[in-house]
C-alpha cells in the first residue's frame, strides 16, 4: 500500500500558532454515494455546516479517490463559454456545538476506488486529532410507514458502546461501501467505533426526509454528547408530512399500503423490549433490508444512465 498520508493535506489552521488544542473529540463520518435514503445524511450535514462554526482541518486529493466517469461533478456553461466547475470536495472539519464543545465531521463524497488506502488515511488522521469515538451516520430505504417516528438503529465495534442505542439482531449481506469498510478495520483494531442508520419509508427514499436527518442528529447528539441543533429540521419534516400525507389521502392504493405498513409497525412494536431511539419503530427484517437496498441502489442506477443519455 502506498503512504496513506499522500491522500490528504493538513491545512495551516489546524497546525498554526492560534490552533485551539482539541480534547479527545468525536469523529462523525457523513460521505455521499452510498444509500442516502430521504438525502438523510446530506441534509444533516448540510444543517450542522450552515448552523454550527467550522473550521478546516485537512483536505483529500480527491483526484486520487474519484471515479469522474461514474460520478460527473457539474459544469456550467453560459452561452459562449464555461463559467464554474462544481468540483468534489472531500474534507475534515472542526465543527463547535451550541455549548462550544468541538468534533470533526468527515464529509464529501465516498472513494470509489483505493478504500484501505484511505480507511488508513482517516485512521491516521483520528490519532493525529486524538479521536476518542468515531461515529457513522447512514439513512437507509426500510418498510416503515412515515405515519410513525423515524427509527435509527446502531452497530458498534464493542457492545458497551450501544448502551442507550437500538440495535437489531439480523445478519444480513449488503453492497460494501467504505463506510463500513471504516468501522470494520476500526473495530479490528480495537477503536471505539459506532454506526447510526436512519430507517426511512422506502416509499420516500428518493425524496428529501427531513425527519430522517433530525433523527440521526437527536440520536448522534445522545451518543456523542453533543448539543446539535434540530429546530429548522424538524420544521422541514412536519412541512414534508403535510405534503406525505395529502398525496396519501388523495391515493386510496397509497393508503391502504401505509396502513399495512402501520399494523406492522405497531405489531413490531409490541414485541420489542427496551427504549426506541429518537422515537423509532420497529426493525427491519434482514430479507427486508436488503430488498430495499437492492432497490434503491437499482433505483439510483436507472436515474444516473438516464442523466447520461
Amino acid at each position: 500500500m502506498q503512504d496513506p498520508a499522500d491522500l490528504y493535506r493538513i491545512e495551516a489552521t489546524a497546525t498554526g500558532p492560534e490552533a485551539v488544542p482539541l480534547v479527545e473529540p468525536p469523529l462523525v463520518v457523513a460521505l455521499s454515494g452510498f444509500v442516502d435514503a430521504g438525502a438523510g445524511t446530506r441534509l444533516a450535514v448540510e444543517h450542522l455546516l450552515a448552523e454550527l462554526p467550522t473550521e478546516l482541518l485537512a483536505t483529500f486529493d480527491v483526484d486520487q479517490l474519484h471515479d469522474y466517469r461514474a460520478r460527473r461533478p457539474p459544469m456550467t456553461f453560459a452561452t459562449d463559454r464555461w463559467t464554474s466547475y462544481d468540483a468534489p470536495s472531500l474534507v475534515l472539519q472542526r465543527v463547535s456545538d451550541a455549548q462550544g464543545s468541538s468534533f470533526l465531521l468527515l464529509t464529501g463524497p465516498e472513494p470509489d476506488v483505493q478504500w484501505e488506502r484511505f480507511t488508513a488515511a482517516c485512521w491516521q488522521l483520528a490519532d493525529r486529532f486524538g479521536v476518542e469515538r468515531t461515529l457513522v451516520l447512514t439513512a437507509a430505504p426500510t418498510a416503515v410507514p412515515h405515519t410513525r417516528p423515524t427509527g435509527v438503529t446502531a452497530s458498534a465495534s464493542r457492545p458497551e458502546l450501544l448502551a442507550g442505542l437500538r440495535t437489531w439482531a439480523v445478519e444480513a449481506q449488503v453492497p460494501g461501501h467504505a463506510t463500513a469498510l471504516l468501522h470494520l478495520r476500526g473495530a479490528e483494531a480495537g477503536r471505539a467505533v459506532v454506526s447510526l442508520v436512519a430507517h426511512v419509508p422506502h416509499y420516500l427514499a428518493g425524496s428529501e426526509y427531513p425527519d430522517a436527518a433530525a433523527a440521526l442528529l437527536r440520536t448522534l447528539g445522545g451518543a456523542a454528547g453533543l448539543d446539535l441543533p434540530v429546530d429548522g429540521l424538524l420544521v422541514a419534516a412536519a412541512s414534508t408530512r403535510v405534503e406525505v400525507d395529502a398525496q396519501v389521502a388523495g391515493s386510496p392504493e397509497a393508503a391502504a399500503v401505509v396502513r399495512a405498513l402501520e399494523e406492522d409497525h405497531d405489531a413490531r412494536a409490541a414485541d420489542v423490549d427496551g427504549p426506541l431511539v429518537a422515537g423509532g419503530g420497529p426493525l427491519p427484517t434482514a430479507e427486508e433490508l436488503g430488498a430495499e437496498f437492492e432497490r434503491f441502489l437499482a433505483r439510483n442506477d436507472e436515474e444516473g444512465d438516464a442523466e447520461e443519455a
